[in-house]
């Protein structure tokens, strides 16, 4: 008869000291981090919920719906933001796959082009966008692609922005859509479906596209974040978008500007949360 060796358990006081010192620092760090993220916040609550005249008060939150030009500019940047996305994704994710399954070698050098906007300060990149804009109507005035320069400087729909906004957050739906593809196996996919008869844009939509879900939702909410935010651009092309709203409205009415900027961050924060929770879900169901 075989003899059964039995089994201790070890008591949890008994845990090594090196695993309760990495709960220890790893308890620090994100206490540090809390205290770093959430005291500036704090502070901006308290900057437009309390005066000395008034006390405490939540009423510069009730008119940011109000107020003038919030509608318009809120409208405008989600319009821009919508329309940075689909042709960010639309110029991204088929460039990578073509690298991916045509041209493997290639894949370092469309890695360099679509972060070069990472190095190029955002001053230098709208200086550049000006002197064109100022110079394009007396070169191509005797042209037909004038008609297309002044329209794309639309003051209702500056797709000028759009084509700005795109190139700085190529560098961030890169990075999304590169940790999305090196998940799973592109060239199985593509071929198992080539295979089974599937045109290239069935392949590109209902088998490639369902599989990268969660890099494109975080590609999509990394760029609405981005031109919610952007000012720079904006603000020296002169488009009154909603970040140049904000700064706008800041010298006469800061405690509406602060609760417009603490709205706004929830709201992408809230997003993100969401994004995040979704994705959680689908892989322990998966």
């Amino acid at each position: 008869m075989a003899a059964v060796t039995p089994v201790l358990e070890v008591p949890r006081s008994l845990a090594p000291a090196g695993r309760r010192r990495v709960r220890l620092w790893r308890g620090l760090a994100l206490g540090l981090a809390a205290v770093y993220f959430l005291l500036p916040l704090a502070t901006s609550f308290w900057f437009t919920a309390y005066n000395e005249r008034q006390g405490f008060s939540l009423a510069p939150y009730p008119r940011i719906v109000s107020a003038e030009g919030f509608g318009t500019s809120m409208l405008l940047s989600l319009g821009l933001a919508v329309a940075t996305i689909v042709i960010t994704l639309g110029l991204a994710l088929p460039a990578m796959l073509a690298v991916r399954l045509g041209a493997p070698r290639l894949r370092a050098v469309l890695e360099v082009v679509c972060t070069l906007p990472l190095v190029v300060p955002p001053i230098t990149f709208v200086s550049g966008i000006g002197t064109v804009l100022r110079f394009g109507p007396d070169a191509l005035a005797a042209t037909p692609f004038w008609g297309t320069l002044m329209a794309i400087q639309d003051e209702r729909f500056p797709v000028v922005l759009v084509l700005a906004y795109v190139v700085l957050a190529l560098p961030f739906a890169y990075r999304s859509l590169d940790a999305g593809l090196r998940a799973i196996d592109v060239r199985t996919l593509v071929e198992a479906a080539r295979g089974l008869g599937a045109s290239w844009p069935y392949v590109l939509l209902r088998v490639i596209v369902p599989n990268l879900r969660s890099a494109i939702t975080g590609a999509a909410f990394l760029t609405l974040a981005l031109v919610l935010g952007e000012y720079t651009v904006a603000a020296l092309l002169g488009y009154r978008t909603f970040p140049v709203w904000i700064v706008t409205i800041a010298g006469s009415e800061g405690q509406l500007s602060v609760a417009v900027s603490l709205l706004s961050l929830l709201i992408i924060w809230l997003l993100s949360l969401a994004l995040s929770g979704a994705g959680v879900k689908r892989r322990r169901s998966s």
